[in-house]
């Protein structure tokens, strides 16, 4: 079955990356988001600035979430630390038949989002690197890949997707990829944060690598002890993403330039409580989570 009407609840970055992309294909898509983000889209349409192309994607914009009604498929792309507040606003006008998919960090939103609405939430992980570049703005660095959650409706969505040109897979075990998402997360961004360094840069440091393998065994002993299983080596998975997007700035350092609250808490964060419940150490990954809690502090 075609979707004929997308909504992007969270239209930054990566919400408006998969809308544009959409949009492209000829899809209907609306994009939820801030005022000055809003305006400029109605204005001029969404830039979309690639290695390939730069264009004006026309798509609708709204900054209130009833323009959710009579969407078939919303993406979920609030920060972590929104999930709950934005849920509650997009409550009363997602329709009963939609879908909906979140498109953001950490591990835990489509359980906390589908307790939150009281309906199926399809989980999915995002491998991209975005950024906006000004209201109505978006610049994509590299890949694109989707990982989603098995569902009814699913296939519709990945359809729709790889129509798109957006490389999609649906995996019984989206929550490994999740936990591999999360774990190279730890492994960046608090380190990209406090030093301001892009990762290829990040990774020449003295110490540094050292730092991020820590980080990882941490994860992974965490993730053990939570039966989770995670595909592939999560060291090499680490030590590639320096190699594939050598200048990527982590979001959580984009954060801490602009001022913005970062979503620490559920990266290391995550895995620090995560590890406290389980009886795992975790001590690097707590101090990189104090770091960024402190420089978030000093910028506010």
């Amino acid at each position: 079955m075609a979707l004929k009407h997308i909504a992007v609840m969270g239209a930054g970055a990566v919400g408006c990356y998969y809308g544009a992309m959409l949009g492209r294909a000829g899809h209907h898509v609306t994009l939820i988001g801030r005022a000055q983000h809003v305006e400029a889209v109605r204005r001029c349409g969404l830039r979309l600035q690639t290695s390939a192309f730069d264009e004006h994607v026309k798509v609708q914009a709204s900054m209130t979430p009833d323009a959710l009604r009579g969407a078939e498929l919303v993406l979920f792309s609030v920060k972590s630390t929104d999930t709950e507040a934005a849920g509650k606003a997009m409550a009363p006008y997602v329709e009963r038949n939609a879908s909906i998919v979140t498109l953001q960090n950490g591990v835990d939103n489509a359980e906390r989002l589908s307790k939150t609405l009281g309906r199926e939430v399809i989980p999915a992980t995002v491998y991209t690197a975005v950024e906006m570049t000004g209201p109505g703005h978006v610049r994509h660095h590299g890949r694109g890949e989707l990982v989603i959650g098995s569902s009814a409706a699913s296939k519709s969505i990945a359809d729709a997707f790889g129509a798109a040109g957006v490389q999609i897979e649906i995996s019984d075990n989206v929550i490994g990829a999740l936990w591999a998402k999360l774990i190279v997360n730890s492994a960046y961004n608090a380190l990209s944060a406090i030093t301001q360094l892009p990762y290829g840069r990040l990774v020449q440091s003295a110490g540094v690598p050292e730092i991020m393998r820590d980080v990882v065994e941490e994860c992974l002993e965490v993730a053990r002890a939570s039966n989770v299983s995670i595909p592939g080596d999560m060291h090499e998975a680490t030590r590639r993403i320096a190699q594939t997007m050598p200048g990527q700035y982590s979001s959580t350092a984009q954060d801490l330039a602009r001022q913005k609250k970062t979503e620490i808490e559920h990266l290391n964060g995550f895995v620090v409580r995560k590890g406290q419940e389980l009886g795992v150490r975790t001590p690097v990954n707590r101090v990189l989570l104090a770091l960024v809690q402190a420089l978030e502090i000093s910028e506010n």
